[in-house]
């Protein structure tokens, strides 16, 4: 029997639409003894590819200094027909520039709290910008599901 896999993937379209109108985005770094170090972080997305904001000395960024390789998986859905994924693995570049910084919070302030994006950074935006970095992903390889393809068939 051939694979499924292929029928339920979302398209390059499905996935940017997705990822845009996701929420909690689970992010998973690896940690200093080789487990996963796996935690839920707000996001948007800037040219095509996820960036979310992150104290410069939180275990997460020593992660990915010491090694760049994140994986992050968005998931809706509460039934199984209904179950929809998108798995990113990727490298992580971590952007210390604190005005892009700022400019990252205040789109992820905007989207979680439906306000509109700001168009000019306070100065305490920037101090609390200078303690954090942004986290870009750079994706390697990406894996989707859309198990509504599957039309109640399993």
């Amino acid at each position: 029997m051939p694979s499924r896999r292929g029928a339920i993937s979302l398209s390059d379209t499905e996935q940017e639409e997705f990822l845009n109108q996701g929420w909690t985005l689970q992010v998973a770094s690896i940690g200093h003894k080789g487990f996963p170090h796996l935690i839920a972080m707000w996001y948007v997305v800037i040219d095509g590819k996820i960036h979310f904001t992150t104290f410069a000395k939180s275990q997460k960024v020593l992660n990915l200094r010491r090694n760049p390789k994140i994986t992050c998986m968005l998931e809706a859905g509460k039934g199984y027909a209904e179950l929809k994924g998108l798995v990113i693995e990727g490298e992580a570049e971590l952007i210390d520039d604190t005005p892009f910084i700022a400019k990252v919070m205040g789109l992820v302030g905007a989207k979680y709290n439906g306000i509109p994006a700001p168009t000019d950074t306070p100065e305490a935006a920037l101090k609390v910008a200078s303690k954090r970095v942004v986290v870009k992903v750079n994706p390697v390889d990406v894996f989707s599901w859309d198990h509504s393809k599957l039309g109640g068939r399993y």
